[in-house]
């Protein structure tokens, strides 16, 4: 296997918080190795277009504490061709690139996989999404930011719920997986969480009214997951079904993805790009490195993006009882 000297590091899909942390500990891990490292500007579009320069250690000072991602963030409509990832090997072969380190979601390892199949380029993928999606790993970077988010915006609407007696239906990120929205119900003591995992027969909205509406409650909050018409779509049931009952939206939409990372989100973020400097050390390849039981893990990534991430039952059970 051929030595490595030179590595790119990108962000791709949506950002997230603790990503900074990310590329500042692959940056200097790798310099740290004697590696030298180039930044690529928004992800596979920046790839593909030459959006790249050389990285100091100097370049990632400040950054832990900050959101978002300094190396920007695109989709790349270009980079699901073919010929988009001929361009992208291309420019990884001019600045003499030996591997690359994919910080992103499910979309991003994907793409990642792709090129490594296509062009037999070393690829390390570290999970950075706040939907926690992504099979292997215990928590991704970004999620536990975005779950102190949303329990604040939680806390601020029940003010309002409880003033006057309403019920609100709150629409959390998540994409196809209920993880935010469970553990953000239970962090904020609501009376329901309606996700796509706890699809059985019962009726989830009639399950909540017919268990949830108590004389000695007025108000409920109901947080709700973003797939299948989200927050509106029960709100809406709730006005011709149950027309006793005053309703309330609130979207939080893209504020979960911003924000100051977590301490937790900046250690994990730290851990991970450590370890992914460390995977090519070892010769790993085409693998996501991830967090099981407070452990560095190698998930192959075919592994993580294929395989459905389950949710513990026990949390439906938990906030069954504590909304009581």
């Amino acid at each position: 296997m051929k030595e490595i000297k030179t590595i790119g590091v990108l962000t791709s899909g949506g950002d997230a918080p603790g990503m900074n942390a990310c590329i500042r500990a692959v940056t200097r891990a790798a310099i740290f190795q004697g590696w030298k490292v180039y930044a690529i500007y928004r992800g596979w579009e920046g790839l593909i277009n030459d959006d790249i320069r050389e990285f100091s250690t100097e370049s990632v000072s400040n950054t832990v504490q900050r959101g978002g991602t300094i190396l920007k963030t695109a989709r790349s409509k270009e980079f699901l061709t073919v010929e988009g990832r001929q361009k992208a090997y291309e420019n990884m072969v001019k600045y003499g690139m030996d591997a690359l380190v994919v910080i992103g979601g499910n979309g991003s390892l994907a793409g990642a996989m792709e090129l490594a199949k296509e062009h037999d380029v070393p690829v390390i993928g570290l999970p950075g999404t706040i939907d926690n999606d992504l099979y292997g790993t215990d928590s991704t970077i970004g999620y536990d930011t975005a779950l102190n988010t949303i329990m604040e915006c939680v806390d601020k609407i029940r003010d309002t719920a409880t003033s006057h007696d309403r019920i609100f239906f709150v629409e959390v990120m998540g994409r196809d997986a209920g993880f935010l929205t469970q553990n953000s119900a239970i962090a904020a003591g609501a009376e329901a969480a309606i996700i796509p995992e706890d699809n059985t027969d019962i009726d989830q909205l009639a399950n909540f009214i017919n268990r949830g509406i108590r004389k000695s409650k007025n108000s409920s909050i109901v947080l709700v997951s973003e797939k299948d018409g989200g927050a509106m779509h029960y709100a809406e049931r709730v006005r011709k079904e149950y027309p006793q009952f005053e309703v309330k939206v609130s979207i939080l939409g893209h504020l979960q993805r911003g924000g100051t990372p977590t301490a937790y989100d900046r250690i994990l973020a730290s851990r991970l790009g450590v370890a992914a400097i460390e995977a090519l050390q070892e010769g790993q390849r085409n693998i996501m490195v991830g967090i099981k039981d407070d452990q560095i893990v190698y998930v192959p990534i075919t592994r993580a993006i294929k395989l459905d991430k389950p949710i513990d039952k026990e949390l439906i059970n938990v906030l069954s009882i504590l909304s009581i």
